[in-house]
């Protein structure tokens, strides 16, 4: 068995993308005083992204959507009169909850292998 088990290759991604939001969310406050800053963030975790090839049954059809894996603009935020569009509260809440996934996906790692080390008779 040299390959991870799919549910902590799973929490692994998880607290990656928990780990690059809150890098997001850290620049974000950084910037909060700089003029004409745009906050952003990175789009919600989907288990699935990246995993399955997409296939076309014609060769005019589109090959899939594009890959929306970086941070994107926060478009529905509102600008300071310097076009600042950062919110120091509204970037607290988004570290909370990036702090409380990536503290999900540690403890279903950990859960998984108490569970595998549990199986293989060892503690």
């Amino acid at each position: 068995m040299t390959e991870m088990p799919s549910l902590m290759r799973l929490a692994t991604d998880a607290a990656k993308h928990a780990a690059a939001r809150q890098t997001v969310i850290a620049t974000n406050v950084a910037n909060a005083d700089t003029p004409r800053f745009r906050a952003s963030d990175l789009p919600a975790f989907r288990p699935d992204a990246g995993r399955l090839p997409l296939r076309r049954s014609h060769p005019a059809h589109m090959a899939g959507a594009p890959d929306r894996s970086g941070p994107e603009i926060l478009r529905d935020a509102r600008a300071d009169p310097n076009g600042n569009t950062v919110s120091l509260q509204d970037q607290v809440l988004r570290g909370v909850e990036s702090a409380r996934a990536h503290n999900r996906a540690v403890t279903i790692y950990k859960a998984s292998l108490d569970l595998l080390r549990a199986s293989l008779g060892r503690r």
